[in-house]
């Protein structure tokens, strides 16, 4: 039985999970900061996300974190969203007040965190890889920030232009759409390459198919995924003389964030970076 003290944190899976560098993160701040919480992974099918939120307000879990494909289908089964949130169109985070779920998003805010060591992407030229849930969220901040111009490159077109939508209706950064069939030739004009797809998560031999044989050498090349870091979209951008920006920081700042607002308390980054590290084995 749980103890009535314990105080709990879910992760909605959309898909199996092989490692959840998350969850030990998220446990060893708890551990650091003298909580007696648990984070908890959970894989939920599609059809079954309402049920899954319903049983968190139910069970009294403090909050959660959703992964693909739920981060804007889940939208529809909680109480508000936050203003970011809401201009995204996805969520990432849910954060109980009382009775109700609010959702949150802080994929883009960890993203731009994470990336502020390497490049300042105000007045940059950025091809976007993904239109899902951390794509709109990295798109929307990077808009925000200032960017010059943003191309989403994504296999559905409904998808993509939606989000090319989103960013030119609510933001001044240009977005246009490009699809993508076979291998994408990135432009040499191009700044700053995002992959916000799942592609490489879990497995190291997964390709982004991306072509970077014109890509600048000041190109900046970024992945959202996290394990593992070196993927081979990132080694085949090295390859090419970019510099490059693995998926850690974000996981870890974005982790920040929501430990903040399931707590109240500031975490100590240096505990989760390096609990992350020794998830990976790095």
């Amino acid at each position: 039985m749980i103890s009535s003290s314990l105080q709990e944190i879910c992760s909605l899976f959309g898909q199996p999970v092989a490692g959840n560098p998350t969850q030990f993160m998220i446990e060893k701040a708890f551990a650091c900061h003298a909580l007696e919480w648990r984070y908890l992974t959970l894989d939920v099918a599609p059809e079954d996300l309402g049920d899954a939120v319903r049983g968190m307000r139910a069970m009294g879990f403090r909050g959660g974190n959703v992964t693909q494909p739920h981060k804007t289908a889940v939208v529809e089964f909680l109480d508000r969203l936050s203003d970011a949130a809401r201009l995204m169109g996805a969520v990432n985070c849910i954060v109980r007040e009382e009775r109700q779920l609010i959702g949150e998003n802080t994929d883009g805010k960890g993203f731009m965190q994470s990336l502020g060591g390497v490049i300042d992407p105000a007045g940059k030229r950025v091809v976007l890889l993904g239109a899902g849930g951390a794509a709109r969220a990295i798109g929307v901040e990077l808009a925000l920030a200032g960017a010059a111009a943003i191309t989403v490159v994504n296999r559905s077109a409904e998808r993509g232009q939606q989000l090319v939508a989103l960013l030119n209706e609510h933001t001044q950064t240009p977005a246009s759409y490009a699809a993508w069939e076979g291998e994408f030739p990135l432009p040499a004009d191009c700044e700053l390459a995002v992959n916000a797809t799942s592609i490489g998560l879990n497995d190291p031999e997964a390709r982004v198919p991306i072509d970077f044989s014109a890509a600048a050498q000041d190109l900046v090349a970024a992945d959202v995924i996290a394990s593992p870091p070196d993927t081979r979209f990132l080694a085949e951008a090295k390859a090419r003389g970019a510099k490059t920006l693995d998926g850690l920081g974000m996981i870890v700042n974005q982790g920040a964030i929501a430990f903040r607002l399931w707590t109240g308390i500031a975490p100590d980054v240096t505990v989760m970076r390096e609990a992350v590290e020794e998830f990976l084995s790095l």
